[in-house]
């Protein structure tokens, strides 16, 4: 039997490592005086300066900071300090030109004590003295994932050594069991937590060039801990985004992809090609690799184009986000040109469009024919002296915006750039659909062909294999019929858009998680939009007819207007609209359809959309008009974007369900709130690729992958997506890219519920929700977290599959009913609370079978069952029948269920239930009367609580509300205060830290629940 390793033999093995990569173990440095004297000499060194002591003291009061974002940027930039003499000292901390040159150090068993805290780190890399990089290390049967939040909890601890001592520098955490490795990097709070909504940190594995991934600790020493490695790691590879202050940490393959480039310039190897899938973080890529080429003097332009318009704006956005004033705006050609010959540092990348820079090589464009007429010099004239420079040129998106007469303008006028693409779908032979005419011959053009070498590939089967993109489940509408073979075969006759969207009215809550997430409709033509339009105000009008409770979508429609000449006299107006035009056309260039549909009829389009546009102004209270469409067109995206807020924080009427589009959103729009594609339009190869992928990035359990509604019958079409954009993986690509089907996810779930009740059997206990409170000691309610969690992961899949039939919706209600469902909801939500407040107060004693618990919260929280809907069913619930009651009314007991089953009312939960408790029987309520009402029985019984507090140690009641009042009004806990509320009752010091104690004890849930999820500085501390 091969024995696990502890923690220490696996600490012990990691030092000997790094001592071979040639780090100086400093076995002396265990606290923080020795932590600071190790930095003061090394400082002193650097900087050739001897420091007095108080000036050594009054540096670190200026350089150490509880923001984790300013650190970091003191970390890299040249700092300013005033002497005592009154002399200059202008530093850095560590080396910045050389990172190899600086001294790297490993240290071991760190202790940073303060009266809240005695924490002990494992190991901690230093870079000139400077604490950069902690490891915290778990013996072999540890689940890394929990170690990571104990590294959040950790922070998050009072007085934690992170916020007041050199630890504020720290970079990075790496996190292993010696055969798992993980790294992320450090943020401030905002951006450094797990919790039940969907923000989790971005977490990495290393791999190499190939995409295979390094785990075993030692292998990751030698490829990412060699310190010249480290050192570019946190100099070069990590991006510290101005907008969000926060820290981004590139991925290897983003790390791979952007030397390829930097080495392909300095060798001079001609063009080359990314091959990032959709979703993978091109922009990210993009911007390090403009940004490195700014600081690289062979390189003496470098410009990013885009091929639309929105895609400038956006691209714009996202680099100033990274970096903020890194590129400015071009508003025309003029700009473009001016910025092109300018010589200063800000203008070297640049960002523009395929169009801008195609007018300023054009001289056949109305402006240059125009400037030749005023005998001014054109703008190809005046890019003249560029001529012979090394400009670099970054395509985003290649795939499309190279297949055009651009490419060759660019590669005449300037014979020594180099163009490098980024796509996530290569156009390949197969796929391939722009011919070439050269003389008499004609060939279609490929990504290679225009770019010559892939330098770096990171495909979808990559991506999703590595959960940084999520998978495909397809329903095939008509996939019904058995073959002989028994097989199932989809119907390819297209159903009329009537059946269409009665189908996606009876599915769209299940795709999307109970409105969780919203969808796109992508349709053929305008035509079939507007007539899909129409259809849901008809649809949903009879659906409300018939069930007064039900909730409407909310519809949205955008397709690009026809771009028609301004007929107004007003000189204003047709200015505006002139541009309006231009904007137009500039976007129809990548919407092929919009732009063939728009020549037909145009008037009566336009008279549609303008109906679209003035109902969208009705459901949204905005003022948009079609002769600003772009306005109209960048709300509906941010709209969409909207749906990532709670119904609490941002009600459903401002927010989209659905979005209907010809062209438009199918390439280059992302949300990780947006799930669900429904297809009512033919798509083959790299179309199909990108319109399925706005429904996969990844957010958490409550979306397990992105749901295809298909009424086009396109099977055959996803099978040869699949095959031509998978990769080297083929032989598995299918079982990566798609789910499993429904009836195999069903098996699982009746397994798993078998398995829940195999356990309650093994502890003599009936698998019941109410026997659940009979099991006895913790790591029995633990193993039940994780029995049951399986079961309700397993259910969430369950409930956003579409095709599943009557019979299996039976099977699965058979397996578990809906009543038993949501008692056992509701206790695991009871039994996580308990098991959760331990893991918070952990002081190193608790088992490790709790101490590594991950409770996923996020499973048992509904976007459709908020206070607002549960307001709706308690009044419901008053109302006799014929008397506005719903068909589907509720009894007390089931409304009880039902508000304890869901994580998202677990603040509210008792308050709520009470009042159901508490409403007389017979009387009719509206949902205004229920809400006042609610308000009201709150705070009278929030009141009696605190009274009665108040009683339990002795205080008058007036001084406890005054004490909490104060809490509450500055979101301030002092300490100090709560010793004045008890002195009255003069206790000596053992009595009143009893006193103290217990008080707290009672208090603190009192304040979470008056906070409603607000932090309240100072608490932590007691909790």
């Amino acid at each position: 039997m091969i024995s696990m390793k502890n923690e220490q033999q696996i600490e012990n093995e990691l030092i000997t490592k790094l001592e071979d990569l040639k780090y100086t173990y400093r076995h002396d440095i265990r606290s923080k005086a020795s932590l600071e004297q190790n930095f003061r000499e090394k400082f002193e060194a650097l900087n050739r300066v001897h420091l007095t002591n108080n000036e050594f003291k009054r540096l670190l009061q200026e350089i150490i900071t509880s923001d984790v974002f300013s650190a970091a940027k003191t970390l890299r930039e040249r700092g300013y300090f005033q002497r005592e003499d009154g002399t200059p000292l202008h530093y850095t901390l560590v080396n910045i030109k050389d990172w190899c040159k600086n001294e790297f150090e490993v240290i071991n068993q760190l202790r940073i004590n303060h009266d809240d805290s005695h924490h002990r780190y494992d190991v901690i890399l230093l870079i000139n003295g400077v604490p950069v990089v902690q490891i915290e290390l778990k013996s072999h049967q540890i689940v890394t994932r929990r170690a990571m939040e104990q590294i959040v909890n950790y922070k998050n601890d009072a007085g934690n050594g992170y916020n007041n001592t050199l630890m504020c520098f720290m970079q990075l955490f790496i996190v292993s069991n010696e055969n798992q490795t993980y790294y992320f990097a450090n943020n401030r709070n905002e951006h450094f937590s797990f919790n039940a909504d969907e923000r989790f940190l971005p977490i990495y594995q290393l791999a190499n060039y190939n995409n295979r991934k390094i785990n075993h600790l030692h292998d990751f020493s030698d490829f990412f801990l060699a310190k010249c490695t480290l050192g570019q790691m946190i100099s070069r590879y990590m991006v510290l985004v101005q907008s969000e202050q926060k820290l981004l940490m590139m991925r290897p393959y983003q790390i791979f992809a952007v030397e390829a480039i930097i080495d392909c310039i300095h060798e001079n190897r001609g063009n080359g090609y990314i091959w990032h899938t959709t979703g993978s973080g091109k922009t990210l890529t993009s911007f390090k690799a403009s940004t490195l080429l700014k600081d690289n003097p062979e390189v003496d332009k470098c410009l990013f184009v885009v091929d639309r318009k929105d895609l400038d704006r956006q691209t714009r956005e996202e680099f100033n986000k990274f970096q903020d004033g890194c590129v400015e705006e071009n508003t025309n050609t003029e700009t473009l040109v001016r910025r092109m010959l300018s010589e200063d540092y800000a203008d070297k990348v640049i960002v523009t469009t395929i169009q801008k820079l195609g007018l300023a090589l054009d001289e056949n464009s109305k402006r240059n024919q125009s400037k030749l007429k005023d005998g001014q010099l054109t703008f190809k004239e005046r890019l003249e002296p560029l001529r012979d420079k090394r400009v670099v040129f970054i395509f985003d998106e290649c795939h499309r915006s190279q297949f055009g007469e651009n490419h060759k303008a660019i590669k005449n006028f300037f014979p020594r750039s180099q163009l490098f693409g980024f796509t996530g779908t290569p156009i390949f032979d197969d796929n391939s659909n722009y011919t070439q005419i050269d003389g008499t011959v004609g060939s279609f053009k490929t990504t290679k062909d225009i770019f010559e070498n892939e330098l770096h590939s990171y495909t979808i089967t990559n991506a999703i294999d590595d959960k940084n993109v999520l998978s495909f489940h397809i329903d095939f509408f008509g996939k019904n019929s058995k073959s002989p073979d028994g097989d199932c075969k989809v119907d390819t006759v297209t159903p009329p858009p009537e059946a269409v969207v009665k189908e996606i009215l009876a599915k769209h809550n299940a795709a999307t998680n109970q409105r969780r997430f919203n969808a796109i409709l992508a349709t053929a033509k305008i035509n079939d939009a507007i007539h899909y339009f129409e259809q849901f105000k008809i649809q949903q009008a009879q659906k409300q007819a018939l069930d007064d409770s039900y909730v409407p979508l909310n519809i949205a429609c955008v397709f690009s207007p026809p771009a028609q000449p301004s007929k107004s006299t007003d000189e204003a107006q047709a200015c505006n609209a002139d541009k309006n035009v231009k904007d137009i056309k500039q976007l129809q260039e990548d919407l092929p359809q919009e732009q063939l549909d728009n020549q037909q009829e145009p008037e009566q389009k336009k008279a549609a959309l303008v109906a679209i546009i003035n109902s969208y102004n009705q459901q949204f209270c905005t003022n948009h008009n079609i002769n600003e469409f772009d306005l109209y067109y960048q709300d509906v995206q941010q709209r969409i974007k909207d749906q990532k807020y709670s119904n609490a924080d941002y009600p459903h009427k401002n927010k989209i369900d659905i979005i209907i589009v010809v062209d438009m959103l199918l390439t280059g729009f992302d949300s990780k709130y947006l799930n669900t594609l429904y297809v009512d339009k033919n798509l083959k190869y790299h179309g199909l690729i990108q319109a399925f992928s706005r429904t996969n990035r990844v957010l958490n359990d409550s979306k397990p992958w992105g749901n295809i509604l298909d009424f086009r019958g396109q099977e055959k079409q996803v099978n040869q997506a699949i095959e031509l954009f998978s990769g080297a993986a083929k032989d598995r690509a299918k079982e990566i890219w798609l789910v499993e089907s429904a009836p195999v996810v069903v098996k699982k779930y009746q397994q798993a519920i078998t398995e829940l009740q195999t356990f309650m059997q093994s502890k003599g206990l009936d698998c019941t929700p109410s026997a659940v409170a009979n099991l006895n000691g913790d790591t029995a309610k633990a193993e039940f977290i994780n029995h049951f969690k399986e079961v309700q992961k397993l259910k969430t899949q369950i409930e956003q599959y579409t095709e599943l039939d009557d019979a299996q919706l039976q099977t699965v209600e058979a397996a578990m009913p809906i009543d038993s469902l949501r008692g056992f909801k509701g206790v695991y939500l009871e039994t996580a609370k308990g098991l959760k407040r331990k893991q918070d107060q952990n002081n190193g004693e608790l088992d490790k079978t709790i101490e590594q618990l991950e409770f996923e919260f996020v499973l048992f929280a509904s976007a459709l069952i908020d206070y607002d809907y549960i307001m709706g069913l308690i009044a419901q619930s008053t109302q006799a029948a014929g008397q506005g009651a719903s068909k589907h009314k509720m009894t007390r007991q089931e409304l009880i269920d039902l508000i304890s089953s869901q994580a998202n009312l677990m603040e509210e939960r008792d308050d709520i239930i009470a009042y159901i408790e508490h409403l007389p029987a017979g009387v009719a309520l509206n949902v205004e009367q229920i809400k006042i009402g609610f308000q009201k029985f709150k705070a009278a019984k929030a009141a009696t609580e605190l009274n009665q507090m108040a009683i339990n140690y002795d205080l008058t009641p007036q001084s406890l509300k005054d004490f909490v009042d104060n809490i509450m009004k500055h979101m301030i806990f002092d300490g100090e205060q709560l010793s004045d509320l008890l002195a009255p009752l003069d206790l000596g010091w053992k009595a009143r830290t009893q006193k103290e104690l217990a008080l707290m004890e009672d208090l603190i849930p009192y304040l979470h629940k008056l906070a409603q999820g607000r932090e309240i500085s100072g608490l932590a501390a007691y909790e």
